[in-house]
């Protein structure tokens, strides 16, 4: 499915006719900003901050991102704007831009990530990047070590811990986190929160931690959509972050357009 029809399936349904009915969630990395060779890297345009910023306007709060990164570091990437968040793949959610964050899970200990850490030694281009939560470890840079760097983190995850966790493969990249939350469980109990309650999501993901978040949205009676890639269970899909940025400005334009 291209654009154009993707923007003409969604314009056809109830949920974008007022925005005070329909919550919009999104993921950061792959979806709205473009992925980098690290993520440090990462950049936020001042259009899309002036789109998202107008868009919590327009929805009454209603909009929220959902991310691995942890909520600390949302607000610097995405400062001065601050936003309804869920950070560490479901550890902390924060139902209002000021509230205090809801902590799910703690922090990964630090005699893991040491470990983990350690296999940057296979060879140049392994990047560690410690989300607090979580501990994550590209390889975009040295894709042949992709195998091996996935059988090392098995293996450590393997060895006896004090806490339980799980591996998250990602684009170029695995990440060791706590067992027993996900975006999908936070964004679940976030629906339960005003301004987000009693409203219609749209979600839009592009990575294998979002998944499950697609099988959550129906529930609410929201639409789910993909970026890159057409992902089972989804509505539709856009091609790449560029079309999911002029799609939310799109909606923002016609709305104010329709205010007068």
């Amino acid at each position: 499915m291209n654009t154009a029809n993707l923007d003409m399936e969604i314009a056809a349904t109830s949920l974008t006719s007022d925005l005070r009915e329909c919550a919009v969630l999104l993921d950061i990395d792959g979806t709205i900003v473009d992925i980098a060779p690290t993520p440090r890297q990462v950049w936020v345009s001042p259009e899309l901050r002036r789109t998202l910023a107008r868009l919590q306007e327009l929805t009454g709060g209603a909009v929220a991102l959902v991310s691995g990164r942890k909520l600390s570091e949302i607000d610097l990437l995405f400062a001065p704007l601050q936003l309804a968040a869920i950070g560490g793949h479901g550890a902390e959610i924060r139902p209002l831009p000021a509230a205090e964050p809801q902590t799910k899970a703690t922090m990964l200990g630090d005699e893991l990530k040491r470990r983990l850490a350690a296999l940057s030694k296979l060879g140049p281009g392994i990047l560690v990047e410690d989300k607090g939560y979580s501990l994550a470890l590209h390889y975009r840079l040295a894709p042949d070590l992709g195998p091996a760097l996935h059988a090392g983190i098995i293996h450590i995850c393997a060895e006896p811990a004090p806490s339980v966790v799980e591996i998250l493969p990602g684009k170029a990249m695995f990440e060791v986190k706590p067992a027993g939350v996900s975006k999908a469980l936070a964004v679940r109990e976030l629906m339960t929160y005003p301004p987000f309650a009693e409203r219609h999501p749209i979600f839009i993901g592009d990575d294998v931690t979002d998944e499950p978040v697609f099988g959550v949205i129906g529930d609410f009676g929201g639409l789910g959509f993909s970026v890159g890639h057409m992902v089972p269970g989804v509505n539709g899909y856009f091609d790449k972050p560029e079309d999911v940025r002029a799609w939310l400005a799109r909606i923002v334009s016609e709305h104010e357009d329709a205010a007068g």
